[in-house]
């Protein structure tokens, strides 16, 4: 029996957000925003989060929208954190106390975070913006690491984060079940541990502009984020940037899961028939995901005239990451 492809595609409009996925989801200034768990499990600590995708990829899509001057408060991962800006104007900011440095993306740019540092993030435009995510591993190293401060600032608010992991919120009576403490907070010796580099140290190494990157994939696809890439990192998967220039009709397939993640313009994607899906084709627009199964055999060309771009990530099974050196 052949499986249905269209349950592998998460159109932008059918997106399904969660305003309580983390523990500042009741601090003012935080408490606008919207998390989507697209593929994989993600890092929410909420159990109303929706995952519309559960299949293990070896890496985890998500996105969180925002309105203006809402914010994403400090915090840390284990594994890769790369973001992009689908749409709107963004504020990246890192350190102890977010003070340490910032840079500001527009639609198409892309950060690569290291692991092991506190980041944050604020949509500074007009109007209501998405920036979508890339964690590394099945699991996403297993949550959310918080600076002090948030999670104080949420106590305040209803909400506490139990040692497990889950979120309990006072505000529907929800309380720490019998024997689950409040997850600590981290203590002088282990922020000693956090880095804080400068904004020239990470915007040099780990941001790329989207108008640099079509000019790079002239002719063939730019490898972003890989061993060989423009951003040098091996996260557990690559990203690759294709444009109407470096698209290609040819059949391919990879040996694990991969997903396309239009940015400009409509992309038509076709694929063969095999054992497990019947051949088709979808039309995907900005903002629509598509999980590719591995083994199949699939292409993806722009379906209409004018500017059109993509993200294409894949799983390579390396480490977590670069780790902040210094």
């Amino acid at each position: 029996m052949t499986q249905d492809m269209t349950a592998r595609i998460v159109r932008y409009g059918e997106l399904q957000p969660c305003k309580t996925a983390f523990i500042d989801a009741h601090t003012p200034g935080s408490d606008q925003k919207e998390n989507f768990t697209i593929i994989g499990g993600g890092v929410s600590e909420s159990p109303d989060q929706h995952v519309h995708i559960g299949i293990p990829h070896g890496f985890n899509i998500g996105a969180a929208g925002q309105p203006p001057k809402c914010r994403n408060s400090l915090h840390s991962h284990r594994t890769a954190e790369v973001f992009f800006v689908l749409s709107g104007r963004w504020r990246f900011f890192w350190g102890r106390w977010g003070t340490a440095g910032e840079v500001v993306l527009e639609e198409g740019d892309i950060i690569n975070l290291p692991t092991g540092m506190f980041r944050g993030f604020e949509n500074i435009g007009t109007d209501y913006g998405m920036i979508m995510a890339i964690l590394g591993g099945d699991d996403a190293g297993g949550g959310v690491i918080w600076a002090p401060q948030v999670i104080e600032d949420a106590r305040a608010h209803g909400l506490v984060l139990g040692e497990n992991g889950k979120l309990y919120d006072s505000k529907k009576g929800a309380s720490l079940p019998e024997g689950v403490k409040p997850m600590p907070v981290l203590t002088a010796p282990e922020l000693e541990d956090f880095p804080e580099p400068s904004a020239r140290e990470v915007v040099g190494d780990y941001v790329r502009r989207y108008w640099d990157m079509v000019a790079l994939a002239d002719k063939t696809p730019v490898k972003v984020i890989g061993d060989t890439g423009i951003i040098r990192d091996k996260p557990g998967f690559e990203v690759d940037l294709v444009t109407r220039k470096s698209a290609s009709g040819a059949m391919h397939e990879h040996a694990v899961p991969s997903v396309v993640m239009p940015l400009r313009g409509h992309w038509r994607v076709s694929w063969e028939a095999n054992e497990a899906y019947a051949a088709g084709q979808a039309v995907l627009a900005p903002g629509d995901t598509m999980s590719v199964p591995e083994n199949l055999m699939h292409a993806a060309v722009p379906a209409m005239t004018g500017e059109a771009s993509l993200y294409h990530v894949v799983a390579t099974g390396d480490p977590a990451g670069l780790t902040w050196r210094g």
